[in-house]
């Protein structure tokens, strides 16, 4: 009898025990009994706050979710513009749990992979639809804020999966490799003929200064050199003409002056040798008074 009551006492406290669940604190429960959501009175799917609850044992079982808001951050996707070109898009989505009943039901008893794969399909295909309807220019230019907003009211709400889209926004923005690498190499030809252009342009015009510089120099040159003669044409007329006032003046004294200077230049070395006879003009001034 006292086994029973024991028995009995431990089947009591095992069902009290079952009866009692806990919602942490960012956490949403729900109650499946045979299967269906748990509903209360009006009919409205019963959604249990963060804190201690009960239910009934062994019937009733708690399905815990997640209503923080959550990030999806997956691959990045190839989309197609209006003009037919391919880009590669990575993307991410804040969104969190609006309808615990339908989210469980929509996921399979709330698997987070499955809704998340379900909510990225949607958010591809309404991306999908924003790009396509755009140019890449648009999209990399200037309309990258509006194709995310019309992403967002497009997906503000999935009433068939129970999830609110918080936000949508657009990381990074590329093109394929084998289009990236195609338009490298031909920005590279463009660059590199523009250099080119530039380079013969340089050339060309360094040849005109160069050749203006010559015949402005060569001119100077000419001007200076003309200059030069004029002056030592004036110099030596006006030496000559000193000269002759000189000679006008004193005779003489001229004459004199010019055969000691011619003295001084036949002699200035000390070994020359000069053949001349004794009575020549050339010594007029070097003879003794009397002497022959």
């Amino acid at each position: 009898m006292k086994k029973v009551a024991i028995g009995a006492v431990a089947v009591i406290a095992l069902l009290g025990f079952t009866s009692i669940f806990v919602v942490d604190e960012g956490q949403r429960g729900i109650v499946v009994q045979f299967g269906k959501v748990k509903r209360d009175a009006e009919g409205a799917p019963r959604v249990y706050e963060p804190g201690l609850h009960f239910k009934v044992p062994l019937i009733d079982s708690v399905r815990k979710m997640d209503s923080r808001i959550q990030t999806l951050d997956g691959q990045a996707d190839r989309f197609v513009t209006s003009e037919k070109k391919d880009l590669i898009i990575d993307s991410y989505v804040k969104w969190k749990i609006d309808d615990f009943s339908k989210y469980y039901l929509a996921t399979g008893g709330g698997n987070r992979m499955q809704a998340e794969a379900l909510l990225k399909r949607k958010i591809n295909n309404g991306l999908r639809s924003e790009i396509g309807g755009r140019t890449i220019k648009d999209i990399v230019s200037g309309e990258r804020s509006t194709v995310m907003e019309e992403a967002l009211k497009n997906m503000a709400r999935s009433s068939e999966l129970g999830i609110r889209v918080v936000d949508v926004r657009i990381k990074q923005i590329n093109l394929p490799v084998e289009v990236s690498n195609s338009i490298y190499q031909r920005m590279r030809a463009e660059r590199n003929a523009v250099a080119r252009e530039h380079r013969s342009q340089g050339r060309e015009k360094a040849e005109v200064l160069r050749a203006d510089i010559d015949r402005k120099v060569t001119v100077m040159l000419a001007d200076a050199e003309s200059h030069a003669r004029q002056l030592r044409g004036e110099g030596d007329a006006e030496a000559a003409k000193i000269y002759a006032d000189s000679y006008k003046k004193n005779p003489e004294f001229f004459s004199f002056v010019r055969s000691m200077e011619a003295y001084r230049k036949s002699f200035s070395s000390g070994n020359d040798l000069m053949v001349i006879k004794p009575d020549s003009e050339f010594f007029r001034y070097l003879k003794q008074d009397g002497a022959q």
